[in-house]
């Protein structure tokens, strides 16, 4: 008996408790668990993206460095990780923004600004516009001025700086072409072309298009200022450029309108006119319009060269078309007027000044401005050419008018500059240094154009 209750005893125990032993067997085998994660490693940096015209904080848009993005809050600011502090691009998106990509030097600073930039506050050409309506519609600045910084340019301005992405290109008589900060204004950069200058640069992607009075195209790095490639035509160019699908329509002293295709480095098609060209083109619907010292204006297609019309003013042209509203304006320097057509080729009316109209006109809001040798800078009505009103601009205009923010800006022999509300003629401002064409600029500052000096001027 005394072997048997043992035995009997560990049996009972064993059924009575089996439930138990399962459940006390648990804790012997714990629960698979996740390995702990690693840090994620590398650095914190913050990236703040400013406007580079006004420097105003961008609040809304996207910011890359490599696999890791953010996106741009109230402050203007994305917090990203990076591997290890080292030089890496970092690329910002924001709607009304060209996307840019910069470079910044992490391993110096875990902090960055970027300045982007909104495409429709800059002047990359000559006329502001393709249809060199000599007006800039999304710049709001407007008098009165202050004068931030000047520079000497070493000689004659006769034609205006352009400017994009925060930096204003300007070449002077001599054929010395500056990039200058709207900053600052400090030199980027300088290249002397060794030939005399009667246009404007003009902006085409990462690209300066120059023409010279030697007859020569020649494709600058705008990065800085490295001559890329030239092509020479054998006579003075002294249309401005104007690229339009990488390629740029001007005319040349020979009586020869070109159009050079950049990307391939040759020539796409020419038309002779048989008289000078001082004349810069104009592009609207496909056609490229510019006028000849035979007095024509000449209107060509832009895919092949071929005329679709031409219509003659009452003198030689040297100014540069403006086209707008189905219309066409036209200046005559020895005829003494400005001429309007339709873009079918249809005239319409003309204005006479008694003096020479070298000046090019602009175009706004159902009115054309231009100037003439009388010292007088016109208003007149786009659909009728009726006269609104004159301003006196102390000395004969001989450069384009210039609308910004509703004020017209016209420079004289007098070496001054004039701005007028562009409704009702009365004057606004006055300054006093310039010569040729007044005005260009960006979203944060206008450059106003003295005889040999540049100013950076923004509201006071």
């Amino acid at each position: 008996m005394r072997v048997l209750i043992p035995a009997l005893l560990v049996l009972a125990l064993v059924a009575a408790g089996c439930s138990w032993a399962k459940t006390a067997s648990a804790p012997l085998r714990p629960p698979k668990m996740p390995a702990p994660r690693e840090p994620e490693p590398g650095v914190r940096v913050l990236v703040t993206v400013v406007d580079g015209d006004t420097h105003q904080l961008v609040r809304r848009g996207l910011v890359r460095i490599g696999d890791h993005a953010d996106r741009l809050g109230s402050r203007g600011l994305a917090e990203l990780q990076i591997r290890r502090p080292a030089p890496l691009p970092v690329t910002v998106w924001a709607r009304g923004y060209a996307a840019r990509t910069v470079r910044m030097p992490f391993q110096r600073d875990r902090t960055a600004t970027i300045r982007v930039y909104r495409p429709s506050l800059q002047w990359p050409l000559y006329g502001a516009t393709p249809a060199r309506t000599q007006t800039q519609s999304a710049i709001h600045l407007r008098p009165p001025f202050r004068v931030v910084w000047s520079r000497g340019i070493g000689s004659l301005i006769e034609f205006p700086a352009v400017v994009s992405d925060g930096l204003a290109y300007i070449g002077n008589f001599k054929g010395a072409v500056r990039a200058i900060s709207m900053r600052n204004g400090k030199i980027a950069w300088r290249t002397d072309l060794d030939s005399k200058m009667a246009a404007s640069p003009a902006v085409s992607g990462d690209e300066l298009v120059v023409h010279g009075m030697d007859g020569v195209v020649t494709v600058l790095d705008r990065r800085n200022g490295r001559v890329l490639w030239r092509y020479r035509i054998g006579s003075p160019i002294e249309s401005s450029p104007i690229v339009h699908d990488g390629v740029d329509y001007f005319g040349a002293w020979n009586g020869v309108v070109y159009a050079l295709d950049l990307h391939r480095r040759r020539l796409r098609w020419s038309y002779v006119s048989g008289y000078k060209i001082t004349s810069s083109a104009a592009l609207s619907g496909g056609n490229a319009y510019i006028g000849d010292y035979g007095g024509r204006l000449l209107v060509l297609r832009q895919s092949d060269g071929s005329l679709r019309w031409s219509a003659s003013v009452n003198g030689r042209i040297y100014g540069t078309p403006a086209v707008a509203a189905g219309r066409v304006f036209v200046p005559s320097s020895d005829g003494d007027s400005l001429t309007a057509f339709s873009t079918s080729g249809r005239y319409l009316w003309r204005v006479g000044t008694g003096s020479y109209v070298y000046s090019s006109p602009a175009v706004w809001a159902g009115r054309v401005f231009f100037g003439s040798y009388n010292g007088l800078l016109y208003c007149v009505s786009a659909a009728t050419g009726q006269v609104g009103w004159t301003v006196g601009a102390g000395g004969p205009i001989s450069g384009a008018p210039v609308v910004v923010d509703g004020v017209v800006y016209a420079g004289s022999f007098a070496h001054r500059i004039v701005g007028a509300d562009a409704r009702s003629g009365r004057v606004l401002f006055t300054f006093p240094h310039g010569e040729y064409v007044p005005v260009s600029g960006n979203g944060g500052r206008l450059l106003l154009h003295g005889y040999s000096r540049l100013y950076a001027v923004e509201p006071a």
